[in-house]
């Protein structure tokens, strides 16, 4: 798999200066608290049983004697607020950073956690045999931490900390793990189908896509400008099918999955939000896990 390039949001409007949130005043952003009616960034939103409302907001209501009007804050996609918003995405960080260091100590790790189909060692024992297909299945997830080369992980973590830190924050911590381990999933997944079976993959780049195929779904969902973000992600796709090197099957499945369970997460109704949004995450599971089946079958 290769690395990533950083999307960047992108501010709304034309002609007319965007807003910008309050707390961040870097940030552009179309939607107001419902209460004091100052501009706030999706980091900064609070679902309220009307609307989004400010954090400083929530502590007032909070703290009177009255019944507040958010029970809870909540973030856009109903996750809880959490004080640290890229939590999840310094641990995921560190995760990488570790196997990259562990295996820059033990090379032979590489061979053990890489991604692959099937293939034939004619080395001694011989005739051995290895790969997911021959039950190893842990190298679907192995391989979507694992980096060999210094650039690769630069571009794969720089990716994974500008992009993954506000989904992480409009998400809550939750539904920011399930979408970022799903897309790598779906991204090895198709490789193992596709690939050829003794070709080896590896790298955080279809996890990293599915988190730009998300901004994309939470940038409209927020009526931002989609054009920077579309001109990035057709940038990328023209380096994905014309590099060499590059698992390109990792790529496009890691963005559909992406796609599909950000608009799961955003869009879900108000009075079913947790019900559908575990459904779509279990949709995009059972997909992955039936390629892998499928194409196991096939190989053996």
């Amino acid at each position: 798999m290769d690395q990533q390039p950083p999307g960047d949001r992108a501010a709304a409007g034309s002609g007319v200066p965007t807003p910008t949130c309050y707390r961040h005043p870097d940030r552009g952003t179309g939607i107001s608290c419902t209460r004091c009616e100052r501009p706030i960034c999706p980091e900064c939103m609070v679902s309220a049983s009307v609307g989004f409302q400010c954090p400083d907001c929530v502590r007032q209501g909070s703290g009177t004697g009255h019944h507040s009007a958010v029970s809870r804050p909540r973030t856009l996609a109903g996750g809880s607020v959490a004080a640290d918003p890229r939590l999840v995405t310094k641990i995921l960080l560190g995760i990488n950073l570790a196997v990259f260091l562990l295996v820059s100590v033990r090379p032979a790790l590489v061979g053990d956690l890489t991604l692959l189909g099937r293939a034939w060692d004619p080395s001694p024992p011989p005739g051995s045999i290895e790969g997911v297909a021959e039950g190893q299945w842990y190298r679907l997830v192995t391989s979507v931490f694992l980096h060999q080369e210094v650039v690769h992980i630069a571009f794969n973590m720089l990716g994974l900390w500008w992009l993954g830190g506000q989904l992480e924050a409009a998400l809550g911590r939750s539904r920011y793990l399930a979408l970022y381990l799903l897309s790598g999933l779906a991204g090895s997944a198709l490789t193992y189908l596709i690939a050829a079976p003794n070709q080896g993959s590896l790298g955080a780049s279809g996890a990293v896509y599915g988190l730009f195929g998300a901004t994309a779904v939470l940038m409209r969902r927020m009526n931002y400008d989609m054009r920077p973000v579309l001109v990035l992600l057709a940038i990328n796709m023209v380096f994905t099918f014309t590099w060499g090197g590059i698992a390109w099957e990792a790529h496009v499945g890691g963005l559909i999955a992406g796609v599909v369970i950000a608009i799961g997460m955003v869009h879900a109704p108000r009075e079913r939000r947790t019900a559908v949004q575990a459904g779509v995450c279990a949709l995009v599971l059972l997909a992955s896990v039936g390629i892998v089946v499928a194409r196991t079958m096939s190989l053996t």
